[in-house]
């Protein structure tokens, strides 16, 4: 965060609002990303907590109660209540709660809300302004609306799967869930789109995700990508040289001295230079064999070489690279305008000078950990506006005598015979 931004410290571009987050990991970053925008982010939990709170990764490992930075990450920016909204009385709190908010965000399976009498169309009778939106596998309509789904079968429905791993072998699962992330962030922007319509047109609407369509709009042309290269594949008789393509050949990931360093080359006007710079970079340390020396670099095409060919270049370039460090290689790549990139660790990007100077990472007090915790900060930074991380993720119940008290003017002895009945 620059220290032009940290200066306009409370201006944020959503901080009238108020949103009630029903979603579970589903669509935590829904409402994240409407409190760092300074939404009002109420996380209603049931009594007892959201089951999210065992997700981990866990701080310093330790998976006792109130240490999942799982839901600490997705949640912050949040105040937090209990409610059951299944009883009676639950439900008359939340439509109290609905007349002054101006989102809610839910996660449940289609009909679920509906069945409780807290669909779309009754809340829009308590608060005509009231955008609703509903993040599900599938969506509300369609044959698939009511299959049960998980990071697994959302990816590969969604058609991520089809296109990991080596072509002609199995695919594979990507490695860390996040699918659910891809539909929140649709569900953010539909959210917003239906505010700016409200805005101009004081009515809210209803708005229904699907994470598989959010998973396609993401691919774009990377399945007919894929199947380019299969086709390429086959007529090459090579599989291994078409791992993952731009059009050039496979990229290759090199070992170094303290990690790892991509490096692919081209042929033609665009890579040809930077080629022949490593390869006299190489030759001053003794590394150069001929062949990569005579070499046509301008004429070079992957669809014209041996696999012989190819493993010959790979070896000597990995022998070379194993001889250097991350920073040295990428010190001289950026100097001599080479095509090639280091692979960043945790710490790299921790350390990384780029998001340091823009002041990207951000420390959040955690009082029950008895420290404070770095946080990513906001991708974008605004002129009028700032977006960023003004509180840690809610203790269960942490607002429950905040809200239920001073502002729904709930008495002390409500909230108790409220929480003795287990509807908060």
């Amino acid at each position: 965060m620059s220290s032009a931004v940290r200066q306009q410290e409370g201006q944020t571009l959503f901080s009238p609002f108020r949103a009630l987050d029903l979603t579970d990991d589903k669509g935590y970053l829904c409402g994240r990303i409407l409190g760092d925008l300074g939404a009002d982010v109420i996380k209603i939990e049931r009594p007892g907590g959201d089951p999210g709170r065992s997700l981990g990764p866990f701080f310093h490992d330790d998976s006792r109660p109130g240490s999942s930075l799982y839901w600490e990450a997705y949640n912050a920016n949040k105040r937090g209540i209990t409610l059951d909204i299944e009883t009676a009385d639950g439900q008359q709190i939340f439509n109290r709660l609905v007349e002054s908010a101006d989102f809610v965000i839910e996660s449940f399976p289609p009909g679920y809300m509906d069945s409780l009498g807290l669909g779309y169309s009754v809340l829009s009778q308590i608060n005509p302004r009231i955008i609703m939106t509903s993040i599900t596998p599938f969506g509300q309509t369609g044959p698939y609306r009511d299959l049960k789904s998980c990071d697994l079968v959302a990816m590969s429905m969604g058609g991520l799967v089809y296109g990991m791993g080596e072509p002609g072998k199995t695919p594979v699962r990507v490695s860390f869930p996040q699918a659910c992330l891809y539909g929140s962030l649709e569900a953010t922007v539909g959210t917003q789109v239906a505010h700016c319509y409200r805005e101009r047109t004081g009515r809210g609407q209803y708005v229904d995700v699907s994470i598989q369509e959010s998973l396609l709009l993401l691919l774009m042309t990377t399945l007919p990508h894929w199947d380019i290269s299969q086709q390429i594949i086959k007529r090459s008789g090579s599989r291994t040289r078409w791992r993952t393509t731009l059009g050039g050949g496979p990229h290759v990931i090199y070992r170094c001295q303290d990690g790892y360093f991509l490096f692919q080359p081209f042929g033609g006007i665009l890579g040809a230079p930077g080629n022949r710079k490593l390869v006299q970079w190489m030759d001053s340390e003794g590394m150069a064999p001929a062949f990569l020396k005579e070499r046509d670099w301008e004429g070079f095409d992957y669809e014209k070489i041996t696999q012989e060919e190819l493993d010959q270049m790979t070896s000597a370039f990995g022998r070379f690279f194993l001889t250097h460090t991350k920073a040295e290689l990428s010190e001289k790549f950026q100097r001599e305008d080479i095509m090639g990139l280091p692979m960043s660790t945790v710490k790299d990007i921790a350390e990384d000078p780029q998001l340091q100077a823009r002041d990207f990472w951000q420390q959040v007090d955690h009082t029950e950990f008895g420290t404070s915790v770095t946080y990513p900060g906001a991708p974008a930074q605004l002129t009028q506006a700032q977006i960023y991380i003004r509180r840690r993720a809610p203790l269960i119940g942490e607002h429950n005598g905040e809200i239920y008290g001073q502002e729904l003017g709930l008495s002390k002895g409500e909230i108790v015979a409220l929480k003795q009945a287990g509807v908060i």
